[in-house]
């Protein structure tokens, strides 16, 4: 067996494949997708880790190679800082590196069929991944870190060994797609798993103690990048396109016709790169207009809040005016009175005029607590109206409250009882079950014991030897018989030498049945040692 193995290296058109990819990669007004895909890679080249630190590429599509770690040696995972797309699908990953979590733009991961036998814990500091596919591997649990995924959409763990799930997993309010094998599970059941996302999702909440809410209560609006330009949905709607377009030209390219085919490829890449150019350009006007449209509506608001302040200041300095004129009211007044007193101690007029000033004075105090009574009066009306608006919300909020608990309450009673009419007739069932199994065992022992008997006298009735062996004591006994006779007549001749020979045949024959029973026995015993 050889010491060393050498490492396989890539076909002629792997490797063009390979240089083809690195170089429209690094061409000018490039996409912003590296696609070193079925390569014949058995590791990451350190240039596609370079490109994607220098150019910023947000999809990286390396599936189909012969992958058995993700990042080389002398690279660091931080070159991928900027990537949102990562397809790794139809490799020979065993494990990831645990620097994943440093990925934090990562929003689609894509990991099937690989020999993947657990996840690092790191993965659950990915807070924008979306979609997670980990089907066809030797997963054996999730980590309990998954409840840090608070965007995550989209989950794929059918193919693997899995037999639990964490409970943490209700933590992530955003799943809308769950695939998993439901028959291997056994938490939770089955029938749960096999009912649906929503349903695991309930059970889950349940376990842990928590209300369900469904996910369009928690949907994240569209993860946008860092400049402000693609989705996630565009990106990966161009992967799909690419995805594609892609195979169609390996289809086309399998007759190696040479330059024609590639120039037709390099027009169909321009053509990718202005549609992905026009749905940039898409994305930025929709951007545009929201902003727009947020800049009109703060607009409005400032508008209104400015209109709201003027309208509070022309009412406070009709307020200052009214305070003002009756300072100056009762200024006029009080120089009215002193002139008045004056001119009564000096001209000594009559008491008509005295009331009359005191009739004036009485009126401008009424006045004066007229305006106060109207301001009171118009503060009580905004403390009343705002606190009718304060108690119609609170009660619109009760009665929001008391339908939902109302609506959990029918749901939970009738999961509970259909889940006690189905043990019901699964109890049902398993009697008659047993009933039916119990007949059929005393049937089956009936007819076991009567073929052992039919059995036995067949044997009996069979056996030569046996039937040898009855026959000659058959015989012995018609002769014993005959001897007996034979004494009883000759009793009377009563002769010694005919005594001696009747005893010896006596003696032999009795010899001779002895030994045949014997054999009998033998026999028989034989017959039930076969028998067992």
């Amino acid at each position: 067996m050889p010491l060393f193995f050498r490492k396989k290296k890539p076909s002629d058109d792997a490797r063009k494949r390979l240089e083809y990819q690195m170089c429209l990669a690094k061409e000018a007004g490039a996409d912003d997708i590296l696609d070193i895909s079925k390569c014949e890679l058995s590791e990451v080249p350190y240039g596609a880790f370079a490109t994607c630190k220098v150019l910023q590429k947000k999809v990286l599509i390396i599936h189909t190679n012969n992958l058995t770690s993700l990042v080389p040696k002398s690279c660091s995972l931080l070159s991928l800082i900027t990537v949102k797309v990562l397809d790794l699908h139809n490799n020979q990953l065993a494990s990831l590196p645990a620097e994943i979590g440093q990925l934090t733009a990562l929003q689609v991961l894509n990991l099937e069929r690989n020999l993947l036998k657990c996840l690092p814990q790191s993965i659950g500091d990915l807070a924008q991944l979306q979609m997670l596919n980990v089907k066809g591997n030797k997963l054996k649990e999730l980590p309990t870190t998954v409840s840090g995924l608070r965007s995550l959409r989209t989950l794929d763990i059918s193919g693997n060994t899995l037999q639990e799930l964490p409970r943490v997993l209700a933590h992530i309010r955003t799943l809308e797609t769950l695939i998993l094998d439901a028959s291997s599970m056994t938490y939770p059941p089955p029938d749960i798993c096999s009912a649906g996302t929503e349903s695991v999702q309930q059970f889950l909440c349940k376990e842990c103690g928590i209300a369900y809410y469904p996910p369009s209560q928690y949907q994240l609006p569209v993860l946008e990048s860092d400049g402000g330009g693609t989705s996630v949905d565009g990106v990966d709607k161009a992967v799909h396109k690419y995805l594609e377009e892609e195979s169609k030209w390996q289809v086309r390219l399998t007759g190696r016709e040479g330059e024609k085919k590639m120039q037709e490829k390099l027009e169909f890449e321009q053509r990718l790169n202005m549609g992905q150019r026009e749905h940039a350009l898409l994305v930025q006007q929709m951007n545009s207009q929201k902003d727009e449209i947020l800049q009109t509506m703060r607009q409005d608001q400032l508008r209104l809040e400015e209109g709201l302040t003027k309208h509070q200041r022309c009412l406070e300095e009709e307020h200052l005016k009214l305070l003002q004129q009756l300072k100056q009211a009762e200024q006029g007044i009080a120089s009215r009175i002193q002139k008045l007193l004056e001119d009564n101690q000096r001209q000594k007029q009559s008491s008509d005029i005295l009331k009359s000033l005191e009739n004036e004075r009485i009126r401008m105090e009424q006045l004066m607590a007229i305006t106060q009574e109207e301001t009171e009066q118009l503060r009580r009306r905004e403390v009343a109206s705002a606190m009718q608006q304060m108690l119609a919300e609170s009660y619109k909020h009760k009665l929001i409250q008391m339908t939902y608990e109302s609506r959990r309450q029918d749901l939970v009673s009738q999961a509970c009882s259909s889940l006690a009419e189905m043990d019901q007739k699964f109890q049902q069932i398993l009697s008659w079950q047993q009933l039916d199994q119990n007949k059929a065992v005393g049937q089956i022992l009936q007819e076991i014991e009567m073929q052992k008997a039919a059995f036995e006298a067949l044997q009996v009735k069979k056996d030569l030897m046996h039937r040898q062996i009855r026959n000659q004591i058959k015989l012995i006994e018609t002769e014993l018989l005959q001897l007996t006779q034979l004494e009883l007549k000759r009793q009377e001749l009563d002769t010694e030498t005919l005594q001696g020979v009747i005893t010896e045949q006596r003696q032999a024959l009795g010899y001779l049945l002895q030994q045949l029973l014997k054999e009998k026995k033998q026999r028989e015993e034989e017959l039930q040692q076969i028998l067992v």
